[in-house]
C-alpha cells in the first residue's frame, strides 16, 4: 500500500513545484496578442490566443498579464494542456457590469479541466458587484442569476496564491470537482454588506487545501457542501462574514457524504456566525463525520459554536421532520476569545438521528454582556479541560 500524504504535506509540494515550474516556463504575454491595459478593451479573446499557444506547448508555459487595468468579459480557460502551466495576474481585471448576456452557471472567469496549473501574481479580479448588491438581491431572495467570480471545475494537481477575488456579484470561488487543489496566501475582498458572496464554496472535491488566505465578505468566508472529503483549512482570517459552515446539508436527494474536514489555527473576529454545521429538516439520509475545529479563536462573534440541524433560512421548510443527516465524529478542541451572542455554544441535532461521538475540549469563550450559555438537543457531548461556558452535560 502506498504512502498517504497529508493535505498540508500535498500542499508544501505543489508550492515548491509551482515555483520551480515559473522559473523555467515558456512566457506568453497577452498584450503581444492584442491585450490592452486602457481598462476598456476586452482582453478576452488576447487572453484566449496566448492560453491557447501555452496550452499547446510541450514543455512548461506561463500566461502573463502584465501590470495595469484591462477589462474582461466572461471567459473559459480550459485544458487538458500537454505540460504544466500558468497563469500570472500582474493586473486588475474588471468584469462588466452588466452581465445580462452572460452564458448562464458559467461565471465570470472559469477554469476547468486543467492538469498541474498555477494561477498566481499579485492582480485582483474585480466583479464590480457594488453596482448590483442592492439592486438585484435582497436580504430574502437567493441571488443565483449573478455570476461567480472565479469558478475551478474538475482541476488536479494545481494551485491558486497571492491573487485577490474582490467584490464578486455572488460567490467569490467556486470549487467543483477538484482534487489536490491549494489556495495559499489567497485574498477575499468584499464589504459586510454583500450578499450571497461566499468566500470559497467547495463541492464533491477532495485533497483541498486552504492556508495562510485572508478573507472578508458578506457570507459564509468558506462553505463546504456535499461530497467534500479531506479539506485542510489552516492559518485562515474571517471577517466580516457569516464564519465557516459545513452545509448547508441534506436539501436535495443524492448528495455525497462530507468526510475529513480539518479546521485548524483560524481567526474569526465580528462574524455572524463562527464555526458550523447545519442541515436541514425533512431532508434525504446524508453523512457528515470525521469534523474537526481546532485552536480557533473568536472575536466578538455570534454562535461561536454550531451545529443546526434545524436551519431554515426564511421558513421555507418543515420543522417538524427531523434532518436525516447523520452527524459523527466533531471534535472541538481549543475554542476561545469573546461571543458577541450570549448563546455561545448551541448543539441542535437531528431526533430522528441524533448526533454521536461530540467532542468538546477546552473550550473557553466569554459574553461581554454577562455569562455566556448553551444549549443541546439531541446530544450528550463528550467533554474535556475548560468548559466556559458551562456545558449542558456537565
Amino acid at each position: 500500500m502506498g504512502m498517504k500524504l497529508h493535505p498540508t504535506a500535498i500542499a508544501l509540494l505543489l508550492l515548491l513545484a509551482s515555483a520551480a515550474e515559473l522559473s523555467d516556463a515558456a512566457l506568453y504575454d497577452v498584450t503581444k496578442y492584442g491585450g490592452k491595459p486602457d481598462g476598456k478593451t476586452d482582453l478576452s479573446q488576447a487572453l484566449l490566443k496566448a492560453w491557447k499557444m501555452a496550452c499547446a506547448s510541450v514543455d512548461v508555459s506561463s500566461v502573463l498579464i502584465p501590470s495595469g487595468t484591462y477589462a474582461l468579459g466572461q471567459t473559459i480557460i480550459e485544458g487538458p494542456c500537454k505540460a504544466p502551466i500558468n497563469l500570472i495576474v500582474q493586473g486588475t481585471l474588471k468584469a462588466p457590469i452588466d452581465t445580462s448576456h452572460f452564458k448562464p452557471d458559467a461565471g465570470w472567469v472559469a477554469f476547468q479541466h486543467i492538469d498541474h496549473f498555477t494561477l498566481s501574481g499579485s492582480g485582483v479580479f474585480d466583479g464590480q458587484g457594488t453596482t448590483l448588491w442592492g439592486k438585484k438581491c435582497s436580504q430574502s431572495s437567493y441571488c443565483d442569476d449573478l455570476p461567480i467570480n472565479l469558478r475551478f471545475s474538475f482541476l488536479t494537481n494545481s494551485m491558486v496564491r497571492d491573487v485577490t477575488t474582490k467584490d464578486s456579484k455572488q460567490f467569490h470561488v467556486n470549487v467543483l470537482g477538484c482534487k489536490n487543489l491549494v489556495f495559499n496566501h489567497f485574498t477575499v475582498s468584499a464589504p459586510a454588506n454583500s450578499l450571497n458572496t461566499d468566500g470559497i464554496h467547495i463541492g464533491r472535491s477532495s485533497s483541498i487545501n486552504i492556508t495562510n488566505t485572508h478573507i472578508k465578505t458578506g457570507d459564509d468566508c468558506i462553505s463546504i457542501g456535499d461530497g467534500s472529503e479531506q479539506i485542510s483549512i489552516n492559518d485562515v482570517t474571517c471577517g466580516p462574514g457569516h464564519g465557516i459552515s459545513i452545509g448547508s446539508l441534506g436539501k436535495y436527494p443524492n448528495e455525497a457524504p462530507v468526510i475529513g474536514i480539518r479546521v485548524k489555527g483560524v481567526t474569526l473576529t465580528n462574524t455572524m456566525n463562527g464555526i458550523r454545521v447545519k442541515t436541514w429538516p425533512a431532508s434525504p439520509k446524508g453523512v457528515a463525520s470525521d469534523l474537526h475545529f481546532e485552536d480557533v479563536i473568536m472575536n466578538n462573534v455570534g454562535n461561536p459554536i454550531l451545529i443546526d440541524q434545524e436551519y431554515c433560512p426564511y421558513n421555507q421548510c418543515k420543522l417538524q421532520i427531523p434532518s436525516r443527516v447523520k452527524i459523527s465524529d466533531v471534535n472541538f478542541k481549543n475554542i476561545q476569545g469573546t461571543s458577541s451572542s450570549q448563546l455561545a455554544v448551541k448543539l441542535v441535532c437531528s431526533a430522528g438521528v441524533p448526533c454521536q461521538n461530540v467532542q468538546l475540549t477546552d473550550i473557553n469563550l466569554k459574553y461581554n454582556g454577562g455569562a455566556a450559555t448553551t444549549l443541546c438537543k439531541n446530544i450528550k457531548p463528550v467533554l474535556g479541560g475548560v468548559q466556559v461556558p458551562k456545558s449542558c452535560s456537565v
